[in-house]
């Protein structure tokens, strides 16, 4: 990947990222945050209401990733430590 389709990818990522947190943040008080892309590895942070739930990994790995993988199959997702 040439580094111009990466700062493609990178910023309809980001794009996808912020839209997620807004339906997230309205609906269940959490939030998502674009953190890093490198090496088709997403960074992202989850906040809110989301700190401390026990479904954050359903969140994560559920509507995150999963929603991630519809728009970008290779992209492996991993929340911020």
């Amino acid at each position: 990947m040439t580094a111009m389709e990466m700062t493609v990818q990178e910023t309809q990522i980001r794009h996808l990222i912020e839209n997620l947190n807004a339906y997230i943040e309205q609906y269940h008080g959490g939030t998502v945050e674009f953190i890093s892309f490198q090496n088709d590895t997403l960074e992202v942070k989850l906040g809110g209401a989301c700190l401390n739930c026990p479904l954050l990994p359903s969140t994560l790995h559920g509507w995150v990733a999963g929603t991630v993988h519809q728009f970008f199959p290779g992209v492996n997702v991993v929340e911020a430590k």
